[in-house]
């Protein structure tokens, strides 16, 4: 049905417009004596038939060319149709049913308004005897005037009952096509909603799968993790073999606890492990809040290779530090970044001063995307291995985050570091 009503639209009123002008030259074919261009109704059937063709695409135009006819033949442009090819008139009723069908909210009004006007019009041309015989069986000659009146009333009624019908046609189908699109598209809608819903119920329980999986992934390997550190300081007369095995497995469990942070992440994303952001990105984020902040960022010691999850901790931080800045400090607010590889491992601080002398730290209680804040930095840097700490210095909000490198002799100052922890041990 919709690909009837949209043919109908496109090519109806040309369609209906053809039929229209084969009928009348068909009907009229005797009383044309042979010769159509003769024939005093040509004018007014080709200008009526050009309306209806143009009734869908051109509205106004369509239902100006009628009125035009109309004032042609009050002004004797055009002689007046006789008795018997009044009917051409009725073309206005075509027109008026594809102007409310594919027009314009106005040009169905134009269309509406417009017949009363033609079927006066039309009646007063068919009945008063300076331009027309009557129509037929009515005769005017010798009528009195109250009667002549009477029966313009009377056709002038019927006329536009005519053209409303006409009309009325084409508003209707046009609303029950809007009403059948409409309920299609609730249709959809609800289906979409079903469907929006059903996805809703299984993120929620993906995130709380994710969630109780790291519960307990945290928990054991944590647990792991600290009987290993505690097993291999507390033993250190076994055979080196058996701290280094320790320490692989205090190493391994604090990794897996990263990198299941940023698997369960990424499901919590979508359903999908996202690629995750890395060191290298940090330089791309400060240039973004470039337009925002004053952002300064240094560098002291020889960068290390850091596991992705400990890298990633590292962006979320400092990501979460800005955001904090941008909404506490407003806009224009200085924030210094500082990497400091020299240690046995990497120390992050990022302060944030206010925009006057005076004014407090730019701290925050919530983060942008997680609305964990300060707690969710603070876990971030717990489950790479390290610590964090935040809070006012001075006039400046200070974030600092320390991720240990671990015990590997190509990490920069381990040596050091092992024999602290032994010199501490003893």
């Amino acid at each position: 049905m919709t690909q009837f009503l949209n043919y109908t639209r496109t090519w109806g009123a040309p369609a209906a417009a053809a039929v229209f002008l084969v009928l009348w030259i068909i009907g009229e074919a005797g009383r044309m004596g042979g010769d159509f261009l003769s024939w005093s109704g040509l004018f007014p059937l080709l200008a009526f038939t050009l309306a209806i063709g143009l009734a869908s695409r051109f509205a106004y135009a369509a239902m100006l060319i009628p009125a035009a006819v109309l004032g042609a033949q009050l002004l004797r442009a055009v002689p007046p149709l006789e008795p018997n090819t009044w009917p051409i008139y009725l073309g206005s009723a075509v027109v008026l049913f594809f102007a409310a069908f594919s027009g314009s909210k106005w040009q169905q009004v134009a269309g509406i308004a417009t017949a009363p006007f033609l079927a006066a019009t039309m009646s007063y041309l068919m009945l008063n005897r300076s331009y027309s015989g009557g129509v037929g069986w009515l005769p005017v000659y010798g009528v009195s005037w109250h009667t002549m009146r009477d029966f313009w009333i009377l056709y002038s009624s019927f006329l536009l009952v005519i053209l409303t019908v006409g009309w009325l046609a084409g508003y209707a189908l046009r609303g029950w096509e809007e009403r059948r699109t409409l309920s299609a598209e609730r249709t959809a809608a609800v289906d979409t909603l079903k469907a929006t819903e059903v996805d809703l119920i299984v993120e929620q329980e993906r995130t709380r799968i994710s969630r109780d999986l790291h519960d307990v992934l945290a928990h054991s390997l944590a647990v792991i993790a600290a009987q290993a550190d505690g097993s291999r300081y507390l033993g250190k007369d076994q055979p080196q073999p058996v701290l280094d095995a320790l320490e692989n497995i205090a190493s391994s469990a604090r990794r897996a606890l990263t990198d299941a942070q940023r698997v369960i992440e990424g499901v919590g994303d979508g359903g999908s492990a996202l690629p995750q952001p890395r060191l290298a990105d940090i330089e791309e984020l400060l240039e973004q809040q470039g337009s925002s902040l004053l952002v300064e960022r240094t560098e002291s010691g020889t960068p290390v290779e850091l596991p992705e999850g400990q890298q990633m901790a590292v962006f979320r931080i400092v990501q979460e530090s800005l955001t904090n800045a941008l909404r506490h400090g407003g806009t224009g607010t200085r924030v210094t970044v500082h990497l400091d590889w020299s240690g046995p491992g990497l120390s992050l601080q990022i302060a944030s001063y206010p925009d006057q002398p005076g004014k407090p730290g730019t701290g925050a209680t919530t983060s942008a995307g997680t609305g964990r804040g300060i707690p969710g930095m603070r876990e971030r840097a717990h489950l790479a291995g390290g610590w964090l700490t935040a809070g006012p210095d001075g006039d400046s909000f200070r974030v600092t985050a320390f991720l240990p490198y671990g015990l590997a002799l190509s990490a920069p100052g381990a040596e050091i570091y092992a024999a602290e922890l032994v010199g501490a041990d003893e």
